[in-house]
């Protein structure tokens, strides 16, 4: 098969475009390289030697997608506006929802047989019932509720499909939540735990109990090989994670010991600091800095890492795809760990 993958360079796009290659398939990279950086660029060049087929153009230019699109019998949209502080919210809505819109279109026209949408988590919010006793985990069932403009553009996208499969009722559209994300390349919030980590203290704000679901992403690249494959994910939506959820303070104990073992530290000393306060700051470093680069050193949503429940069932994708995790986590972070020492990030 002939796939294109959209935001192919980026940290969960390079993983799926490597995975598809070495499936044996064809694959095509459509992605935006117009602020490009030295480890994107020799990212690219990877990708281009390993046999993918580079188109660089933007998800909102029709003509960027319906070069991609043509000649592929499937397509893996993962290009998206990602939480971006300074960001309008006209770039979320080009980039998440209208290239939707117009990808579904150009499929249909161009004969694809199957699209998989990369989703997020994030379209439910705050997990409540994981406060419960004892924590009752989501599902996919679990009340639609986004917190932030990037994750209700993300649904919108997902309500896009719907919309277009009530006129296209035979179009095979696959839509995939994925928790949270991390591995080898992860630049985002793992590296941060791990740098966080190598100073030998770990700041919380609130006690570090609330729950956080990840998911290795060659897991998660494992689920579109199976959505490719299986006829029951038409038309479905999947919560795709690994088997087990954590506290966070769980999840930074084990990156310790990794550390630790390797003798990068000594040990990691846990502090905790009250929630509210911390909250309230990053509402006003927010503000200010909208007119600065860059994003600020502290903002809402990374504050509300330390508060909001995040964890699911995986039982649909278990039943539905066959799905399992075939990574755990101790052996994720490890992998993601030797990563990061081996390219100097650590």
């Amino acid at each position: 098969m002939k796939i294109l993958v959209t935001g192919g360079t980026g940290f969960t796009g390079s993983h799926l475009v490597k995975h598809v290659l070495r499936e044996g398939h064809k694959c095509v990279v459509l992605d935006n390289q117009s602020s490009p950086n030295p480890r994107q660029a020799k990212l690219l060049e990877e990708l281009k030697a390993l046999g993918a087929e580079v188109i660089v153009g933007d998800v909102t230019v029709e003509a960027d997608l319906r070069r991609a699109v043509a000649g592929c019998d499937a397509v893996y949209h993962l290009a998206a506006a990602f939480r971006n502080i300074n960001v309008s919210r006209k770039v979320y809505d080009d980039t998440n929802v209208h290239a939707m819109e117009t990808l579904l279109r150009l499929c249909k026209e161009c004969g694809v047989k199957k699209l998989i949408y990369c989703s997020t988590q994030g379209v439910h919010g705050d997990i409540k019932s994981l406060s419960e006793k004892p924590p009752r985990p989501g599902s996919e069932e679990s009340e639609i509720k986004p917190e932030d403009y990037y994750q209700l553009t993300k649904y919108r996208g997902e309500q896009a499909v719907h919309a277009f499969l009530k006129d296209n009722p035979d179009f095979d559209v696959t839509i995939l939540r994925p928790t949270a994300l991390y591995g080898p390349g992860d630049p985002a919030r793992f590296l941060m735990i791990y740098k966080r980590v190598k100073k030998g203290w770990f700041p919380f704000f609130g006690k570090g109990k609330a729950f956080y679901h990840p998911v290795y992403v060659e897991n998660f690249c494992d689920a579109f090989s199976l959505a490719l494959t299986h006829p029951a994910s038409k038309g479905q939506t999947y919560i795709i994670a690994d088997d087990k959820y954590y506290t966070i303070r769980e999840i930074v104990q084990k990156i310790a010991d990794i550390e630790k073992a390797d003798g990068l530290i000594s040990g990691c000393r846990m502090l905790f600091l009250p929630f509210y306060p911390a909250y309230l700051l990053s509402f006003v470093v927010a503000a200010l800095w909208k007119l600065l680069p860059g994003d600020p050193p502290i903002f809402p949503r990374r504050v509300d890492w330390y508060r909001q429940n995040r964890g699911f069932v995986i039982d649909k994708a278990r039943k539905e795809l066959e799905y399992e995790p075939k990574v755990s986590l101790d052996e994720g972070l490890k992998k993601t760990y030797d990563w990061y020492r081996q390219n100097g990030f650590l």
